[in-house]
């Protein structure tokens, strides 16, 4: 979903045909690992909210492609990242997804090498002797650069890169300035896979001309989704409804709805650093392509990060966000604000395996972008430029 920018040309939409990426460009393979190399290995990769790795050798590994990246919170409080191989022989270090580390060291499961968690250098082997010529100081782990913004992790498979949040984001989260992102709690965390490539589930997150029939939950919440647009300058008349206060207009939820759950009800907990442009606002977005958007609601944050499983599967994670207070207060119902945002991401996912599906067609050389796609078209170029 979206709150894109307003273009103030006569309205929102590509003024003629565009259209789509190749087709083959969703289920090749080839292409699949040049995608890998250009957009997933050049890019900040979100990992997770700091909240996740609040202690001290917490970690967190991830696969982003065929790297399996280890992120972790050191002895003294400090986020490293590292690729998750042993020096000896290439051997997984940490096996689980996510854990706490036994002691300051990584220790490989297969030979017991062990590395420094603060830093990654090889502490020992277990050969009886060093060959002639061998150096530990040689063999530290392989260093992945990590940083957070805002209590978000990313990580970057180039050891030297820097993060610039002014360069983060592709829909930046000017929203946000009111949310307390660092200080939230991980109330819920959830992860499925979809039978879809990485880009098709981008391209129906940023066009709602499925909501009204994909979402008709959400099109009650969100009456202007039900026009199948996303921002209220999509249409040529626009200007017909300026000074409109009905949210299937000027945007918006629906009249006497506080937030995204399945009664619309924030339970009066609403995040108490919001404005009332915030809290009317009822919802925003930010991304960062390939892998994350965060959604603001007046009372949660809902971080949904990807990952590329294949050239036709994908890996989804949401975390839910709330203040402790909403989380400690013993009469909320964590499952309203849970469960509504499951649907429309379960909605979702079985749109994009529909389409997934349907793009194998064997004369599809590509799609065709209508005019209110003109967000697909920002992403599709932004894939073209790395691509070709």
């Amino acid at each position: 979903m979206s709150d894109a920018s307003t273009d103030r040309r006569d309205h929102n939409a590509l003024p003629e045909v565009v259209p789509g990426l190749p087709a083959r460009w969703y289920h090749d393979a080839g292409h699949y690992e040049r995608e890998l190399r250009a957009l997933w290995q050049r890019n900040w990769i979100y990992i997770c909210h700091e909240a996740a790795l609040a202690q001290p050798l917490d970690y967190r590994t991830v696969e982003i492609g065929d790297q399996n990246i280890l992120v972790l919170r050191d002895a003294e409080g400090e986020l490293r990242a590292f690729h998750n191989a042993c020096r000896h022989r290439g051997s997984l270090l940490c096996k689980q997804a996510q854990g706490r580390l036994g002691s300051k060291a990584l220790v490989c499961p297969y030979h017991q090498w062990s590395y420094a968690a603060s830093d990654g250098r090889l502490l020992r082997t277990t050969s009886f002797t060093a060959p002639k010529g061998f150096d530990k100081a040689d063999y530290p782990l392989f260093r992945v650069a990590v940083a957070a913004w805002r209590g978000c992790v990313f990580v970057h498979l180039d050891a030297t890169a820097e993060l610039d949040p002014t360069s983060l984001f592709q829909r930046p989260p000017d929203n946000f300035v009111n949310f307390p992102l660092e200080d939230l709690r991980v109330g819920f965390t959830w992860t499925t896979d979809i039978a879809c490539n990485w880009k098709a589930f981008w391209e129906n997150f940023n066009e709602c001309l499925h909501c009204p029939n994909v979402h008709p939950e959400l099109t009650k919440l969100v009456p202007l989704y039900s026009r199948r647009i996303v921002n209220p300058l999509d249409v040529p008349d626009w200007r017909d409804h300026v000074g409109d206060n009905d949210p299937k207009y000027r945007g918006g939820l629906a009249a006497g709805r506080e937030t995204w759950s399945s009664d619309g009800s924030a339970q009066g907990r609403f995040i108490e650093s919001l404005t009332a442009e915030d809290l009317e606002r009822g919802h925003t977005y930010a991304s960062a392509w390939p892998s994350v958007f965060l959604g603001g609601y007046p009372d949660h944050v809902r971080i949904v990060r990807l990952l590329p499983k294949g050239p036709e599967q994908i890996e989804l994670t949401a975390e839910w966000l709330f203040p402790a207070a909403t989380l400690e207060a013993p009469d909320y119902d964590l499952g309203k604000v849970v469960d509504f945002g499951k649907l429309v991401m379960q909605q979702d996912a079985e749109a994009c395996e529909l389409n997934q599906r349907g793009l194998h067609a064997a004369p599809l050389d590509a799609g065709v972008l209508m005019p209110e796609e003109y967000l697909l078209k920002r992403f599709q170029d932004w894939v073209r430029t790395a691509v070709v």
